[in-house]
């Protein structure tokens, strides 16, 4: 079975796992010499496709592969310390984003447990509200606040005119036509006040606009104040609520591992006992290991485990059979062990009380 572990392996897995052996190939530090140069540009993608223009991606990734695998453990070190920081400040910004996304979540489902019987008072006010409220449509309420749009000179005009005019008993209709007509005939000298005073109040309303925007703006301004800081409030919130929980679950996991230890103290007192066999693949990668160990030494544990997956992947199902019935025959010896075993020990159990 060995000789045939050792004839199963593929050379484009073991090629893959290679290239990624050890730490990948990061971005380069400055060369100080025109040695360090060279071997730079001999590490690099770009270096590589310079020298080999036809060559794929797979290919490159495979000269790159060959490459690390004989740089020395000093010329990788800068690399791999950049590979390292690099690694810990990605993982440390991914940590902080899902922390806070997390935390955000657990503020969600409080926030909505905290306000299901505000929500649900609110409908059945809003249902009380409706039955008595008239159902016609209203106009949007305006801005009290708001300047009002000034009068032109002929609304001024008509405005005095039209006391005099309804007191004489003219319709409403009549007192538009009369006042058209006469603004009409009426010379510039005669408007001419009507329209300063247009003029005044339009660049006093044009003031008041102008500061009523203003502090429109401000209000705004303060609302996001207002929204970021609730914001900021709600994220604290949330992260006490996750450290909270976090506590629980440390405390929770604390006690299924004494249990846990407790189990295995308990199950370890015994040195006779018989203990369970390994699986199938416990018992292939066990004499998969050996074989691999001989035929590379010096080979790192990842990638030892890496080969060894592999290998497992690519059993045909009579090979995999093989160790299916190996695992079989033990797990049946074990079996019959453990029944031998209870019957000694409920035995010694007995004896003390006869």
């Amino acid at each position: 079975m060995a000789d045939a572990l050792k004839q199963k392996e593929a050379s484009s897995s073991e090629a893959n796992i290679l290239a990624g052996a050890g730490s990948p190939v990061p971005i380069e530090p400055q060369a100080k010499d025109s040695a360090g140069k060279e071997n730079k540009e001999g590490l690099s993608q770009l270096g590589v496709k310079k020298a080999n223009p036809e060559a794929t991606f797979k290919e490159i990734s495979n000269i790159l592969g060959a490459k690390w695998k004989n740089v020395t453990a000093e010329e990788k070190k800068p690399y791999e310390e950049k590979y390292q920081a690099d690694k810990e400040a990605y993982l440390k910004v991914i940590g902080n984003e899902k922390r806070e996304n997390e935390a955000m979540k657990l503020l969600e489902e409080e926030q909505k447990q905290r306000t299901a019987m505000e929500l649900l008072e609110q409908y059945l006010q809003f249902q009380q509200e409706a039955k008595e409220v008239d159902k016609k449509k209203t106009k949007k309420e305006k801005d009290p606040l708001k300047p009002k749009q000034p009068m032109s000179a002929f609304f001024l005009f008509a405005s005095e005119r039209r006391a005099a005019l309804l007191a004489e008993n003219k319709s409403v209709p009549e007192v538009g036509k009369i006042t058209g007509e006469e603004w009409k005939n009426m010379t510039e000298k005669q408007r001419r006040p009507y329209e300063e005073r247009a003029k005044q109040n339009k660049e006093k309303y044009m003031e008041e606009m102008e500061a009523y925007k203003q502090k429109k703006e401000e209000e705004a301004v303060n609302l996001t104040r207002e929204e970021e800081e609730l914001m900021k409030i709600q994220k604290q919130e949330a992260l006490q609520l996750l450290k909270k929980k976090e506590k629980t679950e440390h405390i929770i996991k604390k006690t299924k591992e004494n249990r846990q230890k407790k189990k295995k103290q308990k199950e370890e007192s015994d040195p006779k006992k018989p203990k369970k066999p390994a699986s199938s693949f416990l018992l292939f990668s066990k004499e998969a290991r050996k074989n691999l160990m001989e035929e590379r030494p010096g080979i790192n544990n990842s990638t030892l485990n890496a080969f060894i997956s592999v290998k497992w992947k690519e059993l045909s199902e009579e090979e995999r059979q093989v160790w299916n019935e190996k695992a079989a025959k033990a797990m049946e010896a074990y079996k019959k062990e453990i029944e031998e075993y209870s019957k000694s020990a409920a035995a010694k159990e007995d004896s003390p009380q006869q």
